[in-house]
């Protein structure tokens, strides 16, 4: 006989014009957030909630629901390369990009 997963709660939120699925104990990046390190953040853009078989979407979000993060510090991600070009008349230019981004531990999901 298989063992049983235990349901696991997850939720989708919203911050910074994106969108992640997220459980308790997940380590996410999001776009850069004005927040020191080792301070606790609610993320209250909570789109839909799933715990087990009950499932809660939002119109467009869920009512009284919060995920509480820890942020756990900042970072940068890979560096984007910008090449611009036009052929035959010795335009080039070249130039690069580094996302600076936050990343959060989820702790809990309240609905």
């Amino acid at each position: 006989m298989p063992l049983m997963e235990e349901p696991r709660i997850y939720a989708i939120v919203q911050t910074g014009g994106k969108q992640y699925k997220v459980s308790p104990g997940d380590t996410i990046d999001v776009e850069r957030l004005p927040v020191e390190e080792g301070s606790t953040i609610e993320l209250d853009r909570v789109l839909l909630v799933a715990d087990g078989d009950k499932v809660t979407a939002g119109t467009p979000t869920v009512e009284g629901a919060k995920v509480i993060a820890q942020v756990l510090g900042e970072g940068k991600g890979e560096k984007v390369i910008v090449f611009k070009y036009k052929p035959k008349v010795r335009y080039r230019r070249k130039s690069g990009h580094r996302q600076i981004y936050t990343r959060l531990a989820i702790k809990d999901i309240i609905c």
